[in-house]
């Protein structure tokens, strides 16, 4: 089931709110209090649960807040290029911190994601270690329960090994010679 706090269906009328209820604070204390800093918090909780879209569409939805109700509480500048500047300046801001919180949860789910496959790749090595009884004859291993197994079976079943089987030079020597079989592809004479 997916987090209720990430689900834009819950999250979407939380930040709605927040902003309302910061603009509805910012217009009732008129233009002599600033609640500048809050406006950052709907913008930061979009940007680190939504992403970046989000957080650009809640900037703007705050920056306009803001100017709004700076306007209706009758806040006047020496000239309208100031009010302009103020309102870029926040949006700029909003969007930088919007975009920061985006790129940095994208990080660190990515990271997140890379840490589990590590992981997962780290508990599929198995390392065979510590003294390995072995069969100084026929080269049998004894396991921990105490049983003789093939080499090529205790090896495979500890590891992801696999065995093809050949016939080494001194070996097929050997063999032959046992066999009365003399050769010269081994550099006998």
């Amino acid at each position: 089931m997916k987090d209720v706090w990430s689900s834009p269906r819950f999250f979407w009328p939380v930040l709605l709110a927040s902003a309302g209820l910061l603009g509805w604070v910012d217009y009732i204390t008129g233009h002599e209090l600033h609640f500048f800093v809050f406006y950052f918090i709907p913008v930061c909780l979009a940007g680190w649960r939504l992403g970046l879209t989000e957080a650009i569409i809640v900037s703007i939805m705050s920056t306009g807040i803001w100017f709004y109700a700076d306007f209706k509480a009758g806040n006047t500048y020496s000239r309208h290029v100031v009010a302009v500047w103020n309102t870029m300046i926040r949006l700029s801001a909003f969007l930088f911190v919007g975009w920061a919180l985006a790129r940095l949860s994208s990080l660190l789910s990515k990271e997140r994601e890379l840490a589990a496959k590590l992981k997962e790749s780290l508990a599929q090595i198995r390392v065979l270690e510590g003294i390995v009884p072995i069969c100084a004859s026929c080269k049998k291993i004894r396991d921990d329960a105490g049983k003789w197994e093939q080499m090529e079976v205790y090896i495979r079943d500890r590891t992801h090994a696999e065995f093809s089987h050949g016939i080494c030079p001194d070996c097929a020597r050997k063999m032959l010679a046992e066999a009365g079989i003399k050769s010269t592809h081994f550099g006998e004479e």
